[in-house]
């Protein structure tokens, strides 16, 4: 049976790091890389991921995810190859299951890699 996830998040094209990331930032972490989101962005740091989520017909008020790498637990990526316009990325954390859609234009092998690299360090 399928786990229901606790968040549901879409990742698409890798963008370079907003400028606004920046103050979201701890002494001594730094962004590493940066995906386009449905209406905001997600960002893999050296500590963290960090998704920012507008909200509103203004996009005014923004909600800000955390997720330290050492709450991942295990993950899984999900892909049928270069024509898979449905891959996605499964996340177990201490927090619960999370479950990340990768967009078409999302390299689903660059996202789990930094997977991998975030957890198996951390």
């Amino acid at each position: 049976m399928e786990p229901t996830p606790i968040l549901t998040w879409t990742l698409q094209i890798e963008i370079p790091v907003p400028n606004d990331v920046e103050g979201l930032l701890t002494e001594g972490e730094q962004a590493v890389a940066s995906f386009k989101t449905f209406r905001d962005s997600a960002t893999f740091t050296n500590k963290r991921l960090i998704v920012r989520d507008a909200q509103g017909l203004t996009g005014k008020k923004v909600e800000i995810y955390s997720l330290p790498y050492g709450a991942i637990n295990m993950w899984s990526s999900e892909n049928a190859g270069k024509l898979d316009w449905n891959s996605e990325i499964e996340l177990w954390t201490r927090a619960g299951h999370i479950k990340i859609k990768l967009a078409k234009g999302a390299d689903v092998r660059r996202i789990d890699s930094l997977i991998a690299w975030a957890v198996l360090n951390h």
